[in-house]
């Protein structure tokens, strides 16, 4: 039986990763800053271990109780929706410290086991902003733009040892979700610096605008994960949803490239 070690198991992405992969015969361990055993099914097949993957000490007491991995998913992640100007410097050092940091630390601490049995995944979870530039996002789409190029490079270091790596791009989840998300870096919420207000308006109704049917659920991304977990044809960059596919399409398209 494989084992599968998901970051972010709290909530939303990670939460359905874990369960689709317990379902399908995985020993599933999930890890988020507070274990909340409630969240899942009774299995014997489940771990559910706290980890802050800005601690080092906290991913090092994982590995140690994770034992053998065969799959790791990078999930773990924080938003952050503002203008930088509005963005104090800390907060920026908080969304890097998980969304990339954090990430690569992690990584980097299961590395040793993967490379010594020339085999394992790394899937990453990053996000179709960094597709194309937008509004009000430049720190969030920096943090997991860093992870794509992390993600190609490492690809290319872990070749040699039989070790994949891959990305899932999900696109735009529940606004209200990202927005709870955000707002607990800071104990003042997300406030739009002021000059900004206007133009922070105007995202607002052009996500209200957006048809239902183009939101990324939970499920788009756990069924990404499992494919790029699982299936050795699957493309480097897998976005995950129907917003996330057509705006990776558009990209691909004769127009985009003129």
């Amino acid at each position: 039986m494989k084992t599968v070690l998901i970051t972010g198991c709290s909530s939303g992405f990670g939460l359905e990763t874990a369960k689709i992969f317990l379902d399908r015969g995985f020993r599933v361990i999930a890890t988020m800053r507070t274990p909340r055993a409630e969240l899942f099914p009774a299995s014997d097949n489940l771990k559910i271990l706290p980890l802050d993957v800005t601690d080092p000490q906290s991913i090092a007491n994982v590995v140690e109780a994770a034992g053998p991995v065969d799959v790791l998913v990078n999930n773990a992640g924080v938003g952050w929706l503002n203008a930088l100007e509005g963005t104090p410097v800390d907060i920026i050092r908080k969304v890097f410290e998980t969304n990339t940091i954090g990430l690569m630390a992690l990584t980097q601490a299961f590395l040793p086991q993967f490379r010594a049995r020339r085999s394992g995944m790394i899937v990453n979870v990053t996000s179709t902003v960094t597709l194309r530039p937008l509004l009000l996002l430049s720190v969030y789409t920096a943090s997991k733009a860093a992870v794509n190029a992390f993600s190609d490079c490492l690809a290319l270091e872990l070749a040699p040892f039989g070790v994949g790596v891959r990305v899932v791009l999900p696109g735009r989840g529940p606004t209200t979700e990202f927005g709870k998300n955000a707002a607990k870096l800071s104990p003042d919420g997300m406030g739009v610096a002021e000059a900004y207000a206007e133009i922070a308006d105007g995202v607002f109704k052009q996500w209200a605008a957006e048809p239902a049917d183009l939101v990324t659920t939970p499920e788009d991304v756990a069924q990404g994960v499992w494919r790029a977990a699982t299936d050795p044809s699957t493309p480097m960059r897998l976005p995950a949803g129907a917003d996330a596919e057509a705006g990776m399409a558009a990209l691909k398209s004769p127009a985009a490239m003129a």
